[in-house]
């Protein structure tokens, strides 16, 4: 029997209010397919009917591009008359928002057809359909989310461009990679310790910081979770704490995936494993390959990363990031304890084997992104794909399969993404026809503009 998301009960609200009697105004906030949140903020006094009987928003925001334009080719603008569906809170995320005042909360909400179904297009439910596939064979995947993103200044230089974001006193450290590096958390420790206290009140398991491969640019993990759409949720809730605390410390977050050329790209590695009835990880062995079950969800994976590529890297943006000995993968390849694969098996004790899937840039929407790299965990199990021998060395410099090559274009992707019947089985057909107008759609918008490199490479040289 599926296992739709839980709704929230209206006791809670009441607990919630009674509790906060500061809060005047709540956000409530999903993500349309582009994974931005969207939503309204309403009066405390309006909340109580959200929990009793949901709330109404037009079931087209569902598929409006990054930008929030309506994407008409999808039909479901005009010829759906931009018809209402209704929200219904998630449980447990209804919180204080302190990054936005005092007397702010927010809340989570996922979307539904009016007769109660849950909406096929809400990147929720997508991902819950995913996990469906698991819970019918007996098994619960546990998940972790790690995000790398820029601290980058409010203020554009002299020439427009984006700059690292650096204490006034010490601007000089600005071109500094210092990976690993202390003082480079110390001086964002004011950021931190209010992303930490902020992430303590929101219930996200936010753990520990590393400054990563160029100056401003960070990491912090979220704890694993064995309830995969929570810890989408916690990823989703953490990127829009980061970017409104960021603002209250005089810069702003980006997960842009590529914001410098001649810098990292930012990632967003997911860990994962899967624990039977009895809670035990299937994945477990002294092998440090991990178990036969292990080796199949990669083998899977592999198979499905590139028609997965349009939601792992969803911008034109994010193809910049997928660069030769980069930390970024450029093909589909595992290996052990190795960073230069897209698919690691971590170093670990034998008990927690598992898989980190390193495709992914910062940019995606995390339940989409959770939704494909489980999807092909589960193709590869249930099929018993066999992943061939893992990389050993330089995964950059392993001998190239081409018929496992990833696309190296946004349109491409799309075309990969939308030609499998793997991913339409597992996500929806519906659903990856939707996603594939909304990516060409953003792909035309894109392509239409008449960027200042056109001008200087074709003004006078044309």
């Amino acid at each position: 029997m599926p296992v739709s998301p839980a709704i929230a009960s209206p006791q809670e609200c009441r607990d919630f209010i009674a509790a906060h009697p500061e809060i005047r105004f709540v956000e409530i906030l999903f993500t349309s397919m582009t994974g931005v949140p969207r939503g309204k903020r309403l009066r405390i006094h309006e909340l109580q009917a959200v929990f009793d009987h949901g709330r109404y928003l037009p079931g087209s925001v569902l598929v409006v591009d990054t930008c929030g334009q309506d994407c008409e080719s999808t039909g479901l603008v005009w010829e759906d008359g931009d018809a209402d569906r209704i929200t219904r809170p998630v449980p447990g995320t209804l919180r204080p928002a302190p990054w936005l005042g005092e007397d702010v909360a927010q809340v989570m909400v996922s979307m539904y057809e009016l007769d109660g179904r849950p909406n096929d297009l809400d990147p929720r439910h997508v991902l819950a359909r995913v996990l469906d596939r698991f819970h019918a064979d007996g098994l619960t995947p546990v998940a972790a989310c790690e995000l790398e993103y820029y601290l980058v200044d409010l203020e554009r230089g002299a020439m427009g461009e984006l700059r690292p974001f650096a204490p006034r006193q010490i601007r000089d450290r600005a071109s500094q990679v210092q990976v690993y590096g202390l003082p480079e958390l110390e001086e964002s420790g004011p950021f931190l310790a209010d992303l930490w206290k902020t992430a303590d009140v929101l219930g996200i398991p936010l753990e520990g910081a590393i400054s990563e491969c160029s100056p401003a640019q960070v990491e912090l993990t979220l704890r694993h979770k064995d309830n995969a759409l929570e810890a989408a949720d916690d990823a989703v809730l953490y990127k829009r704490a980061a970017k409104g605390v960021a603002l209250r410390h005089g810069c702003e977050a980006t997960f842009m995936a590529k914001p410098w050329s001649d810098r990292a790209g930012s990632g967003f590695h997911v860990h994962v494993s899967f624990n039977n009835a009895a809670g035990e990880n299937v994945c477990a062995s002294e092998e440090k390959e991990g178990s036969s079950r292990l080796r199949f969800a990669i083998g899977g994976m592999k198979e499905l990363m590139a028609p997965s590529l349009a939601i792992l890297a969803p911008n034109a943006n994010s193809y910049r990031r997928f660069k030769a000995n980069s930390y970024a993968p450029t093909r589909p390849a595992w290996g052990v304890n190795n960073r230069t694969v897209s698919l690691r098996v971590p170093a670990g004790p034998p008990s927690g084997r598992h898989v980190e899937h390193r495709l992914a840039g910062a940019d995606a929407n995390p339940y989409l992104a959770l939704a494909v790299i489980l999807a092909g965990a589960h193709y590869g199990m249930s099929r018993s794909v066999d992943p061939g021998p893992p990389v050993t060395g330089n995964g950059y410099a392993a001998p190239d399969d081409p018929a496992s090559r990833l696309p190296t274009s946004w349109g491409a992707a799309i075309d990969a993404f939308e030609a499998s019947a793997v991913l339409k089985d597992y996500l929806g057909e519906r659903f990856c026809r939707m996603y594939a107008e909304v990516k060409r759609t953003e792909l035309a918008r894109y392509e239409e503009v008449v960027s200042s490199l056109d001008y200087d490479w074709c003004l006078r040289n044309a």
